[in-house]
């Protein structure tokens, strides 16, 4: 054989082998694998779907919530007094934050805490202090631009929540009034706390499907139907709230008083259109809250109401027909002793009437119209005008003032309940009881809320004998008596100036509450208004001096406010006749 040949043999390709029994292996591993996912597909799926369905809803699933803003509380003319604005709150998750290295740049922290205004120590306390915990509070209530500012540190593990804070346009004027919320957005104060159920609205919860970026991609289910909000329009017309607020400050200021408040009421309507007092707090700014000025001393504090209430010893007396209207009192010498003490006018004013009583302040005149009825009888009359009663006002704190109920009294007693000691009441029901006096007689319960229609009233003394005892009170304000720089031109004033006495322990101290009260126009009422001056310094403390000014001011500029019109010249002249007559 050749060389040739050998290797033309030697290069010839072999047949490849067949190896029969890994072709089977093989084959057989593949059928395997596939009946085996085929059945497991077919376990999870048809057999046993409802882990794997909680698993993906565990994952998707969320419950989302609507927020809802607190309701608006307006004046009566729609301005607003309080009104909820958007806000966020910063909060973090410890655990995520450890788990993604939150803490690699402490720049991002400090600044945090710079623009939070809080000591960056505090804040990485929170966070540090449990890393498993998965929320806590860093500050809430944050404005929108803060948050905006947060949201670019892209800090891990830290978010932003949607709250809302509660925002007083009115401020110091309606504080104690108004009230105020704490930060979870419920009211613990004033009206905000009386009617918070209604301004609460509910939030509505929704069961939906989110993707892995948060994205909402399938709405499946209401859980809860929300609730909206309840709006509030009360009965204040801020205008006159302002007014009154400005007059009492400064009233207070001048005469270096503890405290003081006003209360205007619309005598046909028993409706509250101006309660102000001070010292005051603006509930905007909550860092330094001091209690006794969030106290809403018109309806809390009670005092004894000295000679304002002199007025209804004179209808309770025409009432029970001890005297007339026409009738002479004997006040000489200026004295009268009752059971060894003595009660005391400033001047002897011989024979008075019931008008020059008032108009002088007597306190002989009046003791004697009071010993002329029944004690039971002088309770009576006091009790029906509404002291030692809730004035039906519904705000929380409100005080009933104090008329004690006893089965003996001293002929003293009886004198000095005449003259407005022995017995307390509250700015807010002595308004009442003079808005019942010009308003022919009618006890309508108070109102924080704006009606919709006239009250039911209940008839406490006859028309005439109210008609009768207001036209005797215009002579306090005019020319001779104790209130006339109450005293408003153009408007005839039916009021009475008071000065008490505060108690202490064992009698009376040297510390004076002033006061006046009165209604107009006399010929045609319209506003009621007390004026409480708590504690005034210096010389000037009797009521006709401290008080009375501060009510011409208020009633003077409410009237215009509300476009009552000045008395006619005619008017005028019939008004002063009467008044004279009276009081001869």
């Amino acid at each position: 054989m050749t060389r040739q040949a050998k290797i033309k043999r030697v290069s010839k390709p072999q047949k490849p082998q067949l190896i029969h029994w890994r072709l089977y292996v093989v084959v057989g591993f593949v059928c395997t694998l596939f009946c085996s996912l085929v059945g497991r597909a077919a376990y999870i799926q048809i057999i046993e779907p409802d882990k794997l369905r909680h698993e993906s809803d565990m994952r998707t699933l969320r419950t989302t919530s609507r927020e809802v803003q607190r309701g608006l509380i307006t004046d009566r003319n729609g301005d607003m007094l309080a009104v909820s604005v958007p806000v966020r709150a910063v909060w973090a998750d410890p655990k995520q934050v450890n788990d993604n290295n939150g803490f690699a740049d402490m720049r991002r922290w400090q600044a945090l805490a710079d623009v939070l205004h809080e000591p960056v120590e505090d804040i990485l306390d929170r966070v540090r202090s449990n890393p498993t915990k998965r929320f806590t509070y860093l500050k809430r209530q944050i404005t929108p631009a803060v948050a905006d500012y947060i949201t670019q540190l892209k800090l891990p593990g830290v978010f932003l929540k949607s709250e809302s804070r509660r925002y007083y346009p009115g401020g110091e004027i309606t504080a104690q009034l108004i009230g105020i919320t704490n930060i979870d957005d419920v009211g613990i104060e004033g009206v905000e706390n009386a009617y918070n159920s209604w301004l609460t609205g509910t939030p509505s919860k929704q069961k939906v499907r989110k993707s892995r970026d948060g994205h909402v991609v399938e709405r499946l289910d209401i859980i809860q139907e929300g609730e909206s909000p309840n709006d509030l329009v009360l009965s204040i017309d801020q205008r006159i709230q302002q007014l009154a607020y400005r007059e009492l400050k400064r009233t207070t200021e001048m005469n270096q008083a503890t405290s003081g408040s006003i209360v205007v009421l619309d005598i046909h309507t028993g409706e509250v259109l101006a309660m102000v007092n001070t010292p005051s707090y603006n509930p905007n700014a909550r860092d330094n809250l001091q209690t006794f000025r969030m106290r809403n001393r018109a309806m809390t504090d009670t005092f004894e109401p000295g000679s304002t209430i002199k007025p209804f010893v004179v209808a309770a007396a025409l009432e029970a027909g001890t005297v007339k209207s026409t009738d002479i009192i004997a006040t000489s010498p200026g004295w009268m002793r009752l059971g060894g003490r003595q009660v005391r006018d400033p001047a002897n004013y011989g024979d008075m009437s019931l008008a020059r009583i008032l108009a002088k302040s007597s306190n002989v005149g009046i003791s004697k119209l009071a010993l002329s009825i029944p004690v039971q009888q002088l309770l009576g009359t006091y009790q029906s005008m509404g002291l030692g009663s809730f004035s039906g006002i519904n705000l929380t704190g409100e005080s009933a003032g104090v008329i004690q109920d006893r089965h003996r009294w001293s002929d003293f007693e009886r004198a000095t309940l005449s003259f407005g000691y022995g017995l307390t009441a509250t700015t807010l029901q002595l308004a009442r009881m003079y808005a019942t006096l010009g308003n022919g007689g009618t006890l309508f319960p108070v109102s924080i809320m704006k009606l919709k229609k006239p009250p039911v009233g209940e008839r406490v003394i006859s028309e005439d004998v109210a008609h009768d005892v207001m036209q005797m009170l215009v002579g306090v304000t005019e020319k001779g008596g104790t209130g006339t720089l109450a005293h408003i031109d153009g408007y005839p004033v039916a009021g009475k100036s008071g000065t008490s006495r505060k108690a202490v322990a064992g009698g009376y101290g040297d510390d004076y509450v002033a006061l006046f009260a009165g209604v107009a126009p006399a010929n045609n009422p319209k506003l009621a208004i007390v004026v409480v001056v708590n504690e005034p310094k210096g010389d000037l403390y009797y009521g006709g001096s401290v008080a009375g000014p501060a009510f011409a001011k208020v009633m003077s500029g409410a009237l215009q406010m509300l476009n009552v019109e000045p008395i006619t010249d005619k008017e005028q002249v019939q008004l002063a006749g009467i008044a004279a007559g009276r009081a001869e």
